[in-house]
């Protein structure tokens, strides 16, 4: 949902294996906790928005199995 964004605090997020579809919300990057991030085998399509490069917390994030479409963001792991 738009509203992820808004879980500022939030160190990890699982929605692995859940048959969500869509594309991944751009204010993902905004969780600038966030740790691991597992949005793999799912539905989802588009592209992976730039802004989770963002993501400096980061370091565990599972793509794999979705629809995603184009390159991975240059600012990832980084």
């Amino acid at each position: 949902p738009s509203t992820i964004g808004n879980l500022s605090a939030l160190t990890e997020l699982g929605l692995w294996l859940n048959n969500l579809t869509g594309t991944i919300p751009a204010n993902i990057g905004q969780l600038k906790m966030l740790e691991h991030l597992f949005l793999d085998n799912n539905q989802l399509s588009g592209s992976v928005p730039s802004t989770i490069g963002n993501l400096n917390a980061l370091t565990d994030l599972r793509l794999h199995s979705n629809r995603l479409s184009g390159s991975i963001p240059s600012g990832i792991g980084q």
